[in-house]
């Protein structure tokens, strides 16, 4: 039976990101995509000119009915908007019997926010606790850890601080660090880093998006979290590289990269 993904989170028109950048990552890895609405926002590759959060009864319904019908064996939170739809996440997630990869979706590449300043108190109270692995990048990591993020020993010390409020692992993107692309993955006390060469590109759009869903597709698929984790890291590597170059600002990365099943 092919292994079911769910990914809950917003949508973005252009494509590059959100729930349409996560249900073409799902397929690329021959996952099917399953997905929740939290926001709809109005963006292209320059900007985002809106953002509507979507009533949280609206998406508690469209979640509750979902998995009374098709259960996933993976699950993903992206853009969750404000306070009262996280709490609407939190409470579901109370139930889930699969492994949830939060990607703690604060600010997008256009600088807008995604998630409220208030809602970051309730994420880190009653959603991380239920989180398999947590995927931050350098500022997300700062909000939620309360201390500077500037290089890997900083980023060892947040993912230490980010576990304490209960996910099973914490995935630091040092992506905006100099030199090579290094991410720090921390579980059970280990540090392990995720190494890849630097791409100089402008079309980084939906990074984040994508590789927390190819994580999540990995995971459905019956992978550990830090396996899952290391080879989502080369499936976005290849997707900044091979980047279609599409839109005026930061395009897409190309969700048809090649998957790797080692």
């Amino acid at each position: 039976m092919i292994p079911i993904a769910l990914t809950i989170a917003g949508s973005d028109p252009s494509g590059g990101a959100g729930i349409q950048a996560d249900l073409k990552t799902f397929h690329q890895h021959q996952v099917y995509g399953m997905a929740v609405i939290t926001l709809l926002t109005a963006q292209n590759t320059q900007s985002i000119r809106a953002v509507y959060p979507i009533q949280p009864a609206q998406v508690v319904r469209q979640l509750e009915t979902v998995l009374a019908d098709r259960m996933p064996q993976a699950a993903k939170t992206g853009a969750l908007g404000n306070e009262r739809i996280v709490r609407g996440v939190a409470r579901c997630a109370k139930r889930f019997r699969f492994p949830l990869v939060v990607d703690p979706v604060m600010i997008s590449k256009h600088g807008a926010p995604l998630l409220e300043r208030n809602a970051v108190r309730i994420l880190i109270k009653e959603l991380l606790p239920h989180a398999a692995l947590v995927t931050p990048n350098l500022y997300e990591a700062e909000v939620l850890s309360g201390i500077k993020v500037r290089d890997l020993e900083s980023m060892e010390k947040a993912a230490r601080i980010i576990t304490g409020f209960g996910p099973r692992a914490v995935l630091v993107k040092g992506g905006h660090l100099t030199g090579n692309a290094t991410d720090l993955f921390y579980q059970d006390g280990r540090v392990r880093l995720l190494t890849a060469f630097r791409i100089r590109t402008r079309h980084t759009h939906g990074t984040g998006c994508t590789y927390s869903a190819a994580i999540t597709a990995e995971l459905a698929k019956g992978k550990n979290l830090f396996s899952a984790a290391a080879a989502a890291k080369r499936f976005i590597t290849r997707a900044i590289r091979t980047s279609p170059g599409l839109g005026e600002g930061r395009g897409p990365v190309n969700h048809f990269a090649w998957v790797s099943y080692q």
